[in-house]
């Protein structure tokens, strides 16, 4: 399975009062396929808030982009959570509602240890036949998947991608030690091309909600050799790339990027509690990195 070099880790838009907007829902998949080049969308990974979605919506949200793509791009479910069995229904649910795979983020807040993790995505494996991306994020699960791990992992036949935070070391670790089927994403928008340098397939990205157009410009630039473009691009972009992911503080989420795409006339709506809309300072920031 190959979902493509870019891929947006899309936001879920919301009324005024909290409810998904599914109007909005379906002006933002047509934008992002269309305007923004994305040839993956993951629906309901932490970036859509999945915390605050209940099983059901998550559901609901799945179905709908993917009627709405419509084949025009992949639809990648966000089902995974601290739960082993818990994640292994909602990944059952989802295949059956036949989304083109699955993003399983690394278990948050008790720590497991490395056999503790591989064994977490292998049982998962097992109950399903749906691709599925790892999604290692030690900044907020608080525990790091180690290269090696992911390299284990990337034996099940299954598991055939990985979304990688923890650092560019990591990228090249996975790239050189998995099978050259199995492709490494960058989940840092500013490391989207080094991680391309040292291997690495693509990113599943939140700038792409406002730049991946030129994203996918860059992408393109660097794998038909032309380098020199790709950089100029990479430059250019890098001050909304550092952006949105140094606000608000001490760890950016969704209300940023939601904030962003209102600027730029996109309706999404705010964000459910418990995150909350940027305060004066935070807008003004975001005013006046987007616009």
């Amino acid at each position: 399975m190959d979902f493509g070099r870019l891929i947006t880790a899309m936001v879920t838009p919301y009324d005024k009062e909290g409810e998904i907007d599914w109007e909005a829902a379906s002006r933002l998949v047509d934008y992002l396929i269309e305007e923004q080049k994305s040839e993956g969308l993951v629906v309901c990974g932490t970036t859509g808030e999945s915390p605050t979605l209940s099983d059901e919506e998550k559901l609901q949200m799945f179905s709908f982009v993917l009627e709405k793509a419509a084949g025009r791009c992949k639809v990648i479910a966000g089902t995974g959570s601290y739960n082993t069995k818990h994640t292994i229904e909602l990944t059952q649910k989802a295949e059956k509602i036949g989304v083109d795979g699955a993003l399983l983020v690394v278990p948050y807040y008790n720590k497991p240890n490395q056999e503790g993790l591989y064994r977490h995505f292998s049982a998962i494996a097992a109950e399903t036949s749906l691709p599925l991306i790892l999604y290692n994020v030690p900044s907020r699960t608080g525990i790091c998947m180690s290269a090696d791990t992911t390299i284990r992992l990337a034996q099940i036949p299954n598991i055939v991608a990985t979304k990688e935070c923890a650092s560019l070391d990591h990228v090249a670790l996975i790239a050189a030690g998995c099978p050259d089927d199995f492709h490494v994403y960058s989940g840092d928008d500013s490391s989207a091309l080094p991680a391309l340098a040292v291997g690495g397939h693509g990113i599943i990205s939140v700038a792409s909600h406002l730049e991946g157009a030129r994203m996918d410009e860059m992408i393109s630039a660097y794998l038909s050799g032309d380098v020199q473009h790709a950089g100029k691009v990479h430059r250019e972009l890098f001050p909304i790339f550092k952006g949105l992911f140094e606000c608000p503080q001490p760890l950016p989420n969704p209300s940023a990027v939601k904030y962003a795409l209102e600027l730029r006339g996109i309706k999404v709506g705010s964000v459910r509690l418990p995150l909350t809309p940027p305060n004066e300072a935070e807008a003004e920031f975001i005013r006046k990195l987007v616009l």
